[in-house]
């Protein structure tokens, strides 16, 4: 799978911008704030309906423009497909493959499929739960893109329920009835149960695979590692008791949640759920040292190597699932050392497409030579 050709219409800096693109390596170089990055965010914005580098969609137009289209042409197994994206913030973004609307915007993610190296890659071992449960729940629906539906879902039954605990709780302090606001509330801590069970197997399932992947490309980053120096473990918002079966976890979570009812209530939030989970990254050196987390011990080395075993491991899996994915590195290697961008760039160079960023082209390694385009200016002009 790869991109032969990008095409823009007002997304971040660019009026307009047409890329022809192939196999192998393509390379942007450019000065800090010219749109090199803005190029490949595009095409990851396709893959996933979402950006790298922002939360919402309101960035990616340009100043000044309503809405944003980002087109391209995907070529996979030798057939070609055309995808588009128009990006309305605050209004529902439109797809279409090969011209034809899509039902849903979110039909189009992981058609195209991408894995992003970038310096917001230290949110990942440095950041908030919230960034690794971020970087889970993308690789799901890469991996299985009904799953996007699945995630919405939650999000919209995590709203409401969090509105009627406030309600509730509202009512409660103020010595007013609250038996309908009760009521209600129990319809949708069985929806929170069901669809949050669904979205908990799935997030379990990926940590057991992607774990040995982990170890084995920390093993490859880090010099002197070993594949068992590296551990990922899920941690859930609930003792799971060993559950990993879907209607096992819903009776379980439903449980927890009457179990903290009053909790819940008195503070107006939902305090079980996918949503209070982490994903635990943690370094040791050899099976019988104790681990310790990433987060608050690691060296920036060390981080850096996890970050950049995270992301490969990610790569590795979605290979297993059969298809290549397009590797995106975004200014990377100017925040590495020259061990690690030789190493990086050994470990990336066989990927069916490569598409590099860099604000200086001596920044690239030799094993990633190919095609390079300057940017500049607002244009995107081809060197060799």
């Amino acid at each position: 799978m790869y991109v032969a050709h990008l095409s823009l219409h007002d997304f971040r800096s660019y009026a307009t911008a047409d890329v022809e693109l192939g196999p192998g390596v393509t390379a942007f170089i450019g000065r800090n704030g010219q749109g090199k990055t803005n190029l490949v965010e595009a095409i990851d914005y396709l893959s996933r309906l979402a950006s790298h580098r922002v939360s919402g969609d309101a960035p990616l137009v340009r100043s000044g423009a309503e809405q944003a289209v980002v087109r391209a042409a995907v070529v996979r197994d030798g057939r070609t497909a055309v995808l588009e994206v128009e990006i309305n913030p605050g209004r529902s973004n439109r797809a279409r493959v090969n011209r034809s609307p899509l039902p849903r915007a979110r039909e189009i993610v992981g058609l195209v499929r991408t894995v992003v190296f970038s310096p917001e890659d230290l949110t990942l071992v440095k950041g908030d739960p919230s960034d690794r449960r971020r970087f889970l729940d993308d690789l799901l629906v890469l991996r299985t893109p009904r799953l996007a539906g699945v995630r919405s879902d939650y999000d919209r039954i995590l709203k409401q329920r969090n509105s009627l605990l406030k309600t509730a709780g509202a009512a409660r302090r103020g010595s007013s009835s609250q038996e309908g606001a009760l009521s209600t509330l129990g319809v949708w801590d069985d929806h929170l149960a069901r669809t949050g069970a669904e979205l908990l197997a799935e997030r379990l399932a990926l940590v057991e695979a992607l774990r040995p992947y982990v170890g084995k490309a920390y093993e490859t980053v880090a010099r002197g590692a070993t594949r068992d120096d590296a551990e990922v473990e899920y941690r859930s918002s609930f003792d799971l008791d060993g559950r990993t079966q879907r209607d096992d976890l819903a009776e379980a979570l439903l449980a927890e949640v009457g179990r903290r009812r009053k909790d819940e209530l008195d503070r107006g939030i939902s305090l079980v759920g996918p949503h209070r989970d982490e994903l635990l990254l943690s370094l040791g050196h050899g099976p019988d040292q104790d681990r310790l987390p990433v987060k608050g011990y690691a060296s920036h080395g060390e981080s850096w190597s996890f970050a950049l075993a995270m992301r490969l491991a990610s790569y590795d899996l979605l290979r297993a699932d059969g298809d290549d994915p397009i590797l995106i590195l975004d200014d990377v290697f100017a925040e590495l050392d020259t061990d690690r961008r030789a190493q990086l760039a050994e470990l990336v160079s066989g990927a069916e497409q490569v598409l590099v960023t860099a604000a200086v082209g001596a920044d690239v390694p030799q094993a990633l030579a190919g095609v390079r385009y300057a940017v500049g200016g607002g244009e995107v002009v081809r060197e060799h």
